[in-house]
């Protein structure tokens, strides 16, 4: 190899990740926005990246501590791949902050049809036949929840999404929980009471209650314990894989067996190593785990970009 020929090896060994592209779709009172992500050339698929539960936002982060930016990364490997993406901030908070007056007075529905609209957006956008729904953790349920239209979708990927009714994790977290245990009965009657979609009163004076059953987001986890995700993801008419780290500590194995179980087409990927933000731990150590939530310099566990860019090239081609 010549000098210059190693030069440009270099290089591209060093080569900056592509400049994300600030788009837009409507929203109800104000647009939402987010990041388009090109690679060089025409992009073999596109992917519409759905946040987690709470003030999560288009990178991944979430001001409680979370800075692993697991969607960030995600954009770059699979713009290496040739695929596009959007990450997006949720209806209400960051960016799109303007678009509903109140964050918290939103549904499952809502999150479904604003993943609707932005895929329409990306579609006039790019030219793309359609778009890949990428849900993480209770964004697979908003991605699944989408898919049952299935227009403009390709099909999902289902990254560290329950698998199991939020009301049976929260009974299973509860019980484990010392925090809970002076509240345990009140706190399992809270959780019956929402599933049959009443409110419920909680003390101001608790803190441990309050953070679970605050009256402001009581709406939202009314409509969350409505859903059974393994009947939901059978009744998604387009492909579906399921990526599922093996040291998650906040999704388990269990709930990704569980998705497969409701779609018996569905792929199935358990990534040895990875935890919730998708990062490789190299332990059971729980403080351990739980430190990579905060490193965005870590990289992506091995093998979730390539499994995640294989199975949308594949199911992209032909269309």
């Amino acid at each position: 190899m010549t000098i210059i020929a190693s030069l440009l090896a270099a290089a591209a060994l060093v080569a900056p990740a592509p400049a994300a592209i600030q788009v837009e779709a409507p929203g109800p009172l104000g647009p939402l926005k987010g990041s388009l992500m090109m690679p060089s050339g025409t992009p073999r698929a596109t992917v519409l990246i759905i946040p987690g539960s709470g003030p999560t936002d288009r990178d991944g982060n979430n001001p409680l501590g979370i800075r692993a930016a697991p969607y960030r990364l995600l954009a770059e490997g699979l713009a290496a791949k040739g695929i596009a993406s959007v990450r997006i901030d949720k209806r209400g908070m960051f960016e799109s902050k303007a678009a509903v007056a109140n964050a918290n007075a939103v549904t499952v529905a809502d999150y479904a049809a604003d993943a609707h609209v932005w895929a329409k957006a990306i579609r006039a956008r790019t030219g793309a036949p359609c778009v890949w729904l990428l849900g993480h953790s209770e964004g697979g349920l908003i991605a699944m929840a989408a898919a049952q239209d299935p227009t403009d979708i390709c099909g999902l990927i289902l990254v560290s999404a329950p698998g199991r009714k939020l009301g049976d994790v929260l009974r299973q977290q509860l019980r484990a929980s010392p925090a809970f245990a002076p509240d345990l009965q009140p706190a399992l009657a809270n959780i019956g009471a929402l599933e049959a979609g009443k409110r419920v009163d909680v003390p101001q004076t608790n803190p441990v209650m309050m953070s679970l059953f605050a009256p402001q987001v009581q709406g939202f986890l009314i409509s969350l314990l409505s859903y059974d995700p393994a009947k939901l993801v059978g009744a998604v008419a387009r492909p579906v894989l399921i990526v599922q780290g093996e040291r998650d500590l906040q999704v388990s194995v269990e709930d990704a067996r569980a998705l497969a179980a409701g779609d018996a087409r569905a792929r199935l990927y358990l990534v040895p190593g990875a935890n919730h933000v998708l990062k490789a731990v190299a332990s059971d150590d729980r403080t351990a785990n739980l430190a990579t939530y905060g490193d965005p310099t870590l990289p992506l566990a091995p093998g979730i970009v390539d499994t995640i860019a294989a199975f949308v090239t594949e199911g992209s081609t032909g269309r």
